[in-house]
């Protein structure tokens, strides 16, 4: 197992708004300011969030703004760099989802399963991983998107390179249709 720091490629992050004229501007364009790597583990950009998780102020997504894996009442924008299953540190990883709340208890097959009470659409954009839940596993290659509905659910990568995905996390509501 290795320790170290996986590689990525900075998010360029490219952000609109209004003049006071109501005209439309760019207000910024620069690498994602929230990146949190750290050995044996996966690299996640959080580049923008609505709802309870944001940042107060202009940026949502500042330097060193913790998140948790959705943001109750609205959306998390993220970019992963999964790096290969052997790199990890799993008891890091294990002790991160214990922290967060949602590591399956149940002896499961892979050190990533988790779930959490939201709806995921999550697109490979680089690379390949398998997608596994309780029942079955599907491989998925750039361009493929998986519509992950508070299932138990792990990241599986098992080819011996990075893969970089693509989330839009939303937060249910109680009683919302999936």
């Amino acid at each position: 197992m290795s320790e170290l720091t996986v590689s990525y490629k900075p998010v360029r992050r490219i952000v609109t708004g209004h003049d006071e004229n109501g005209q439309s501007i760019f207000l910024s364009d620069a690498d994602a300011l929230n990146v949190v790597a750290g050995a044996g583990r996966p690299v996640a950009q959080v580049l923008w969030a609505t709802g309870e998780g944001r940042a107060a102020g202009d940026e949502p997504a500042p330097e060193g703004h913790k998140f948790a894996f959705h943001s109750e009442g609205g959306s998390l924008l993220r970019i992963v760099d999964f790096p290969p299953d052997e790199t990890y540190n799993q008891e890091e990883l294990v002790e991160f989802l214990d922290e967060e709340g949602v590591r399956d208890q149940n002896k499961p097959r892979h050190f990533w399963f988790h779930k959490t009470e939201s709806l995921d659409y999550a697109v490979v954009l680089e690379g390949e991983i398998y997608a596994m839940l309780d029942q079955g596993e599907r491989l998925m290659e750039a361009g493929d998107v998986l519509i992950q509905r508070a299932t138990n659910h792990s990241w599986s990568n098992r080819s011996g390179k990075n893969c970089r995905m693509l989330f839009v996390l939303l937060a249910l509501q109680e009683g919302e249709p999936l």
